[in-house]
């Protein structure tokens, strides 16, 4: 077990995380939980307020992104040869991790993108922005809506943890992101329409050219969702809702259609073998970058967290059996970018109200915490243990399971003092524990 110096303060915030019905919980814990959750909640709704303040403040003073909007056109009155892409995928954190390189951070991202501006991009992101984080445990995601919007994104597919919240509190979000969610095979039962209020495909016209997108989703994590009951939802097979709709898309006039995906990569292969129609497939849900060729055509994904994205650019006027070249340049977002001022304005607004708070230490840990994806979704790892413990602690079972995908810093905690800052790192999600009574017959 870990060593731990400050064991009962976990347990007590620990339990907030337990659905009451399931077991018993003392009083003196009773009381911390309830201090925490409030805590929790009038932290939400300070923190919301002033980043509002903060977006209604800059946005009408001056016009805040320099990547023009959708519908534009490249330099030149005719088609332009070159189609240049802007693409990222899976993005939290919109701080920067300073102790590793590429650092990331949402005001260093857009700035980074701002640069390519003369190259008149199309901005393009393959879903999961608006949870989980520590700044989404109090915002619901709203501080990403500035980000995305600053970045000049022109189209977006959902990702899974577009729904964390809820499809009310998406339903909230979406009209205040300046361009438009795709959700091309999964239909809400309910209103018949795309899940989450999404289209099913989009058109725009740049650098005098038609491109079509459309947006596609696996059912594994369709079924993992705990706001949607998959039961009020219909499924279309991606690869069968993909070329169909594409091939509707080349028939309206379309030169180039691109498929923004939030699903594994052996799905994205699996869409790029069967589809013949779709040019392009610009991929999320994995937290990784990785650019191949499929069936003569290229699956990218981007990366995480605006630690990197992809500069893509298709070539018209170099074409192989009728296909354009494509070229794809990684770019990594390090700390030598500066940050972009406004949204740093922003999203310090965010983040100060919660600053103080986090910085609470909890307890003191005599040896380093290995939280990497790599580690502990694929191994033991003492970050897994010890949150077991306290989860043991906590409810008193005799037995713990927990998804590794629950734990979600994916860093390394150095030994020592260990804050509310790590520990909502580690767990930003409030994901419910049952304890069940099993007979073992």
């Amino acid at each position: 077990m870990a060593s731990f110096t400050a064991q009962a303060a976990l347990r007590a915030k620990w339990s907030s995380l337990v659905e009451e019905h399931t077991i018993e919980v003392p009083p003196e814990v009773t009381s911390k939980v309830t201090s925490v959750v409030g805590w929790l909640k009038q932290a939400s709704l300070e923190v919301r307020a002033a980043g509002r303040r903060a977006v209604n403040t800059l946005s009408g003073t001056a016009a805040m992104t320099g990547i023009p909007e959708g519908g534009g056109t490249g330099p030149g009155d005719g088609p332009s040869d070159q189609l240049v892409i802007v693409h990222f995928n899976d993005v939290y954190n919109v701080e920067p991790r300073p102790s590793e390189e590429p650092v990331g951070g949402a005001a260093r991202f857009c700035h980074a993108v701002k640069q390519l501006a003369h190259l008149h991009p199309l901005v393009l992101f393959s879903g999961d922005a608006f949870s989980p984080s520590m700044l989404s445990t109090f915002t619901k995601g709203e501080q990403m809506i500035p980000v995305l919007n600053e970045a000049g994104t022109h189209c977006a597919v959902f990702g899974n943890h577009e729904f964390d919240h809820g499809l009310e509190v998406l339903s909230q979000w979406v009209p205040r992101c300046e361009f438009p969610w795709l959700m091309s095979n999964v239909l809400d039962n309910e209103t018949g329409r795309p899940l989450g209020g999404g289209r099913i495909t989009h058109v725009v016209e740049w650098a005098g050219r038609r491109i079509g997108l459309v947006g596609l989703v696996e059912k594994e994590w369709l079924d993992t969702l705990g706001t949607v009951n998959p039961n009020e939802t219909t499924f279309l097979d991606f690869v069968e809702a993909g070329q169909k709709l594409a091939a509707q898309l080349k028939q309206e006039g379309c030169d180039y259609v691109i498929a923004l995906t939030h699903m594994r990569l052996p799905n994205d292969t699996k869409l790029a073998e069967n589809c013949d129609e779709i040019d392009l497939i610009l991929g999320g849900h994995d937290h990784i970058y990785d650019v191949r060729q499929v069936n003569g055509k290229y699956i990218i994904k981007s990366g995480t967290d605006f630690r990197q994205f992809s500069k893509v650019t298709v070539d018209f006027g170099k074409c192989s059996n009728g296909t354009p070249e494509v070229t794809v340049e990684e770019m990594n977002v390090t700390s030598q970018i500066p940050e972009d001022v406004q949204l740093k304005e922003i999203l310090d607004k965010y983040t100060t109200v919660i600053e103080s708070k986090m910085d609470d230490v909890l307890g003191c840990f005599a040896v380093p915490l290995d939280g990497r994806f790599t580690s502990i979704r694929t191994s033991e790892s003492n970050l897994g243990n010890w949150v077991c413990d306290v989860v043991l602690a906590a409810t008193g079972a005799d037995l713990v399971i927990l998804n590794s995908g629950t734990l979600r810093s994916d860093q390394v905690h150095p030994a020592g003092e260990f804050t509310m800052r790590d520990l909502t790192n580690v767990v930003p999600l409030r994901d419910p524990l049952v304890v069940l009574n099993v007979t073992g017959k």
